[in-house]
């Protein structure tokens, strides 16, 4: 049974970057789970939310215009979600497709790496199975799902494409401090995604998050499909502290993500709608 209280969901993944879904059939899934706002947050790049908004309207969900960025924090990254954003903005535009350069000029050699490792791979595989400009490791992922390498996206990041892991490369990203601004000069409100991938202890994502707000970061993605109670609380304890927005999402990929459903998570994500107002108004400021 779908769920019935209605709830927002401010971290989807569709075909333009590496979710397995489109962006009407995100929104499809999203009106099952009584979700009455979305944010299209695709890796890098802005095309989808066009034909999300469309769907949205059909069905009377408000779609958030949206993106998440990655950034390089010291040897791993940080991910800034950026809601409200002018799609029309050329300088973002520009910016975001040189990252995904970035990723056109590194997927080649990750497939090298992974052929050295006697897997029969290709970049053309690759390419056409993401059937978009934005082509990154989740699309390596699934084809070595599909020939048998790895059971899951999990195992192929464990095992060859995480940092560390004979498959990687690293490639050129923004300093977070950069992420910010590209998202506050295209109207956007900056918010720090899924901060348990810090890694760091409470004072220290305190410290972290004091420095980002000095930036210009005005949020923390407090609600989370892997959050455990704890961590929610820690994070929402250092939004209060700092006066950042609270924000939420699920994070739902798809195939690459199959445990992480939109809206619900891993079936007790619920983000509450009264979390908009705030992100809105700090939008319009």
């Amino acid at each position: 049974m779908p769920p019935t209280a209605s709830r927002i969901d401010l971290h989807l993944h569709t075909t333009h970057s590496d979710g397995s879904l489109p962006p009407a059939e995100v929104v499809a899934l999203a009106k099952q789970a009584s979700v009455v706002a979305l944010a299209i947050t695709d890796h890098d790049i802005l095309s989808g939310i066009a034909e999300a908004a469309e769907a949205g309207r059909a069905v009377g969900i408000e779609v958030i215009p949206g993106v998440e960025i990655s950034s390089r924090y010291g040897d791993s990254e940080l991910h800034m979600l950026g809601y409200y954003l002018d799609v029309s903005d050329r300088t973002l535009a520009d910016r975001l497709a040189q990252l995904r350069a970035g990723r056109r000029d590194r997927n080649p050699r990750i497939i090298e790496r992974l052929r050295a490792l006697d897997m029969e791979i290709t970049y053309e595989e690759v390419a056409a199975l993401a059937g978009t400009e934005s082509v990154g490791r989740p699309h390596i992922a699934r084809v070595l799902m599909q020939k048998g390498y790895v059971q899951s996206a999990k195992e192929a990041f464990d095992r060859y494409l995480a940092e560390g892991r004979p498959a990687h490369v690293a490639r050129e990203l923004p300093e977070p401090a950069e992420a910010i601004r590209w998202i506050r000069e295209a109207g956007g409100v900056p918010v720090l995604a899924h901060p348990l991938w810090t890694k760091l202890n409470e004072q220290g994502l305190l410290t972290l998050c004091q420095t980002l707000k000095n930036e210009g970061l005005g949020g923390i993605e407090v609600h989370y499909s892997t959050h455990k109670k704890s961590q929610t609380s820690e994070y929402l304890n250092i939004a209060k502290r700092l006066d950042l927005l609270v924000t939420g999402g699920s994070d739902f990929h798809g195939v690459t993500k199959p445990d992480i459903e939109v809206g619900v998570g891993r079936g007790g994500l619920k983000v509450s709608p009264k979390l908009l107002e705030p992100l809105q108004k700090a939008a319009a400021a």
